[in-house]
């Protein structure tokens, strides 16, 4: 399996596990969502990539749509996206040609594939954790690994609102500081 993908959602499943039913409502970095609309979002994106890589049907509903309308349990709505992506991903050799994704860019050489997907699920956790107002995992490693497939992937999205415009380095930012400030994110964000 991709260490990628293991780390990424890892951190989605422990961000999720945090949540309490009174944080739900809870607003986000992701300005326009709540907790619940970030975890149906990131919950969605997971499956929309393993059904991009031949696993599952993909999301029910539309993961940039989210109802904030909570179903189930947060682990029963993270969960089975987790496992579906997980499994997706084993399948899939780290000497891959080209894999299809669900981005407008098509298939991508597996390893920034794998990244871009990581990127999506770390990404969210770091805007849960920061909601809760719980220190984040995204380490500057993981950081590092993630930022040459953000700026492979990103700027083509930022046209339909999929990420806020770019904040400027600031000085002493380490990887995640300047990952997140690509991703239009304040990483001293706090509710």
């Amino acid at each position: 399996m991709w260490t990628v993908i293991t780390e990424a959602l890892d951190m989605l499943r422990a961000a999720g596990a945090a949540v309490t039913p009174a944080q739900l409502g809870a607003p986000t970095p992701c300005t326009e969502w709540t907790v619940t609309q970030v975890l149906q979002h990131a919950a969605g994106d997971q499956l929309a990539w393993a059904a991009a890589l031949g696993t599952g049907s993909g999301p029910a509903d539309d993961p940039f749509s989210p109802s904030g309308r909570l179903r189930t349990s947060v682990d029963d709505l993270l969960a089975p996206a987790i496992a579906t992506a997980a499994t997706a991903w084993a399948a899939v050799p780290p000497g891959a040609e080209p894999v299809s994704t669900p981005l407008p860019q098509g298939a991508l050489p597996a390893a920034t594939a794998a990244a871009a997907c990581a990127l999506d699920a770390a990404i969210h956790a770091w805007d849960i954790t920061s909601a809760l107002g719980r220190p984040s995992a995204l380490t500057p490693q993981l950081a590092a690994v993630l930022l040459p497939a953000a700026r492979a992937i990103v700027e083509p999205l930022r046209q339909y609102g999929v990420y806020a415009p770019a904040l400027a380095p600031e000085a002493g930012d380490d990887e995640a500081a300047e990952l997140l400030r690509y991703l239009g994110r304040d990483p001293g964000w706090r509710r």
